[in-house]
């Protein structure tokens, strides 16, 4: 059900419900407090690249991209064109469980949410594979149920079975700048190898 075609069909035909129309609010504070312009910065799942947008306007060097959605990554390649002529962002359309790199930070902005629930721990072990040493994971998770899913809700309880393997610090906490629509339904993560 959520596979390249399904993805691929939503971004056609514009029903992106889920789009925030902006950064995160959240992820707008943490990369605020980021010093380090050379992190090498992935954001999978990226959506419209709000916050790639964001953290290159910032003077991040090194941000990557990657969706598994032709029409996307085509818009945002289109959108973001000087940075990708600058070397300065990396746009890959691929399967995120395929791509290969290391990274310093992996922001995580409703993707995870986004696959399917049997792939949560091949998730975690995936990002531990794309992390540098003492990389980090951060973002925002879902921390309430849906009846349906995509989105795919889940609770911290079980998002920690996943992680607790890979990683040797794991931090989720309630987050207190969510969108309206998400508040108290959202927890911040920073999970660390």
């Amino acid at each position: 059900m959520t596979d390249k075609a399904f993805w691929e069909t939503k971004w056609q035909q514009g029903q992106t419900g889920w789009d925030l129309k902006g950064v995160s609010p959240a992820i707008k504070a943490y990369v605020d407090q980021l010093t380090d312009k050379n992190l090498r910065i992935l954001i999978p799942g990226c959506g419209n690249a709000y916050e790639a947008e964001y953290l290159l306007q910032q003077g991040f060097s090194q941000v990557s991209v990657i969706d598994i959605a032709p029409t996307l990554t085509q818009q945002i390649s289109a959108k973001l064109k000087e940075y990708i002529t600058a070397d300065k962002l990396h746009v890959f359309c691929n399967d995120f469980f395929e791509h290969k790199a290391q990274y310093d930070l992996i922001i995580e902005q409703t993707f995870f949410c986004a696959i399917n629930p049997n792939l949560r721990s091949d998730y975690a072990k995936h990002m531990h594979e794309l992390l540098s040493p003492n990389g980090k994971l951060v973002g925002l998770l879902f921390n309430t149920n849906f009846d349906d899913g995509p989105p795919f809700g889940g609770n911290t309880t079980e998002y920690e079975t996943y992680f607790k393997p890979y990683f040797k610090h794991i931090s989720f906490m309630p987050s207190l700048n969510s969108i309206t629509p998400r508040a108290g339904k959202e927890v911040w993560i920073e999970i660390e190898k």
